[in-house]
C-alpha cells in the first residue's frame, strides 16, 4: 500500500501541468502531513519542479511550520 506521502507525490505529479492547481495540491498537502514527512516533501518537490515552480514552492512551505 501506499504511504500518504507518496500518493501526495503522485497527486503532485499528476497536476503539475497546471499552476494553480499544483499550489492547492500542495498546500493541502502539507496540512495533511506530519513535519517530517513535509520535510521530505519539500525536499522531493524543489528537486522535481524547483525550476518551474519555485515562486509557489516558496510560498507554500514558507506558511509550513516544521515545529
Amino acid at each position: 500500500m501506499l504511504s500518504m506521502l507518496e500518493y501526495i507525490k503522485t497527486i503532485l505529479q499528476k497536476v503539475s501541468f497546471d499552476k494553480g492547481l499544483f499550489e492547492k495540491e500542495l498546500a493541502k498537502a502539507i496540512k495533511l502531513l506530519i513535519p517530517d514527512e513535509v520535510k521530505q516533501l519539500r525536499r522531493w518537490c524543489y528537486a522535481q519542479f524547483g525550476k518551474i515552480y519555485r515562486v509557489v514552492l516558496n510560498r507554500c512551505f514558507s506558511r509550513a511550520s516544521f515545529t
